[in-house]
Order: structure tokens, then sequence, then C-alpha cells
């Protein structure tokens, strides 16, 4: 009888169970795949993404990034840059982050297992059972409790029959050979309630990118946008992208982590930084033999969470406001800003208060 058992080792899975075994808890980890592999998400973070692992800076740091250009258009469009006199942000090795930070939650005793598919999870009063298919067929573990940090998709999720997200976008990325060490993302607002973007990675290329709603013609519309800026790109890759924590992310004896809960930013579909920080939530307040304590977890990430998501929203919105109303709200604002790109609250901080009245 394991404590937990957790499906899925991205950067919610393993930071779940690194802390939860640092707290002396009973931790086993299962991925379907290789870890980090296939790539399905961008490696653009934010500077805080070193506060969640151990001297990797030098083995993932690819690129700086201290702005963004916004075009209303598609390359070689009219450009409106913000930007700090900082970092904001840095672009990392994306799979080699998924690595390392199994790595720290095997050296904190967790137990974590590549290639190995979980094909079925069940509850009952007093734990769950999940199955999982490995290379020597299919195993039963019993745990007390099952989190489920599987993604978009997440099996645990549907087999427990949990709420869904809001919304699945379609996303797709691709990279060129490009050598390019500028500081400055490029962001299109050409495609349906969301947009594409351009995102330079130093000596390991640059990444092309979009996401768009369901039913939209995702690849047609990525082979138009690179087509524009005249690049080849290989190593594709494409996921689904989800939208809008759905009410609950707890079962009986379950709770869900990350992607598979939809903590994620509205605003740019990231959920590194968001999954983590609710996976430090869970392993903090959830008791595995307590199954009363999955609602303190609810409550501790929507209390963190809630008002960046919230505001996050309303910066995608504007996302699909009238071109004229776009062009207009960028040249007011475009120049030095005080944002976090990760903490869409601090719109109203006083650095970015003052970044507005230096413009005046």
């Amino acid at each position: 009888m394991h404590d937990v058992v957790v499906v899925g080792a991205g950067p919610a899975g393993s930071r779940y169970a690194r802390q939860a075994a640092s707290r002396g808890l009973d931790v086993v980890v299962f991925e379907q795949g290789e870890i980090g592999k296939p790539l399905a998400c961008s490696g653009h973070v934010s500077t805080d993404i070193w506060d969640f692992t151990e001297d990797a800076r030098d083995e993932l740091f690819q690129n700086e990034i201290s702005g963004a250009r916004f075009h209303t258009g598609g390359p070689g469009s009219q450009d409106h840059p913000f930007y700090k006199d900082e970092v904001i942000s840095n672009v990392i090795d994306r799979v080699g982050l998924d690595k390392h930070l199994a790595g720290l939650a095997r050296d904190a005793g967790a137990d974590v297992h590549e290639g190995h598919s979980v094909v079925g999870v069940t509850e009952d009063r007093d734990g769950v059972t999940v199955e999982v298919r490995g290379d020597d067929g299919v195993e039963t573990h019993r745990a007390k409790m099952v989190a489920g940090c599987d993604g978009p998709k997440s099996r645990v999720r549907r087999e427990l029959d949990l709420p869904e997200p809001d919304e699945l976008l379609h996303g797709v990325l691709g990279f060129s050979d490009e050598v390019d060490h500028g500081a400055f993302v490029d962001v299109h607002l050409t495609v349906p309630r969301f947009f594409a973007w351009r995102i330079p990675r130093g000596e390991a290329g640059v990444e092309y990118g979009l996401a768009v709603p369901p039913g939209d013609d995702a690849r047609g519309r990525f082979e138009e946008f690179v087509d524009g800026y005249g690049v080849e790109t290989d190593r594709r890759c494409s996921g689904l992208i989800p939208i809008g924590p759905p009410k609950r992310v707890t079962g009986r004896r379950s709770f869900l982590v990350g992607d598979a809960a939809a903590q994620t930013k509205p605003f740019t579909g990231g959920g590194i930084r968001y999954g983590m920080t609710a996976a430090d939530h869970a392993a903090r307040e959830i008791d595995p033999g307590d199954p009363a304590t999955l609602g303190e977890y609810e409550r501790a990430w929507r209390d963190d969470l809630r008002q960046e998501i919230r505001l996050g929203h309303a910066v995608r919105a504007g996302y699909s406001a009238p071109e004229p109303i776009q062009k207009a709200g960028m040249k007011a604002f475009e120049g030095e800003i005080g944002v976090h790109m990760d903490r869409p609250t601090t719109l109203f901080s006083r650095e970015q208060l003052a970044a507005l009245f230096s413009r005046s």
C-alpha cells in the first residue's frame, strides 16, 4: 500500500512527488513514455523557474528575454514593443527540465518509472487501485490516494469521472535552425481567440508556434505563419492546451494537478509555474490517510491562483477585440512595463503604474 500513486512525470507530477517524498510519504510515479518526450510545450518561462530547480541553470538555459513585440498582423507588420530594462524571462531546454525535475523527485525518495501506462483507476472507501501496463504486463498497485498529473487528456480524470476543463485549445510547435540571441519574442494576434509566436532560443534555434480553438485548422494556419517568416521548421509537435479549471479537481481519494486540472495561464496557455505552485499546495495540504484534507488543497491552490486566472481571462479577451481597438490600446501602453509574465495582477502594481506615468 503506497501513500500516493502519481500518474505523470511532467513538471507538476515530479514537483509533487519530490515534495511529498520529502515529507516522508511512500510515493510511486508512472510516466507512460520517456520523461520529457514527446515535446508538446514551449520552453519560454519566467525567471521564477529557478526557484523550483537546483543548480540547473547552466544545464537548461538557452536565452534571456527582456520584452515582446506585439503585432496585429503577420510577419513584417508593424510591431508594438513592451519591455523591461532587465531580464523578464528565460528560454530553456524543455525536455531537459522534465528530466531534471524527475531526477529531483528520485533524489527525494520517490520511485519513478518510465514506460508505464496507467490503464485503469478505481476509488473505494479505503484507497485507490491503479492498473499499470509495463514491459512485464499489467501490474496492480494499491494506494491511499492517486494524483492525476497526466496532462490535458488525463486518464485519471476520465477514469474517475472528474469534471473537464472549460476549453481545450490545439497548439502546434515547430523549430528552425536559425541562431538567434535576440531579447524579444514576437506575438501575432492573427489567429482566432489566441495568438501565434516566435521565440529566439539562442544557439538552439527559433521556436514558432500557435494555438487555436477546437475545429480550427491549426496545421494550416501554422504553415501560413511560418511561410510568412520564410523559414523551414522541423521537429514539429502538437498538443492540447487546457484553459479554465473545472469547479472541482478532487474526488473521493484523488486529486488533479497541473494541466490535468487546467491550472494554466488563460492568456498564454503556459502551465509550468502554476502547476508546480499547485503541486506545492497539494504536498502541504493533503494527508493521504485523511480524504477530508482534499478540500484544503482545493481551497489553497484556488486562493493562490484565482485572481491571476480571472485576470488572465480578461487579458485574453483583448486578443479578440477589433483590430483598431487593439492597435490603439497597444500604442497607448507600449514601451517600458512593470508586469510579471506569470502574474496579471501586476498590471496594477506600483512598478507598472510608475512605468506608465514615466511616459506621460
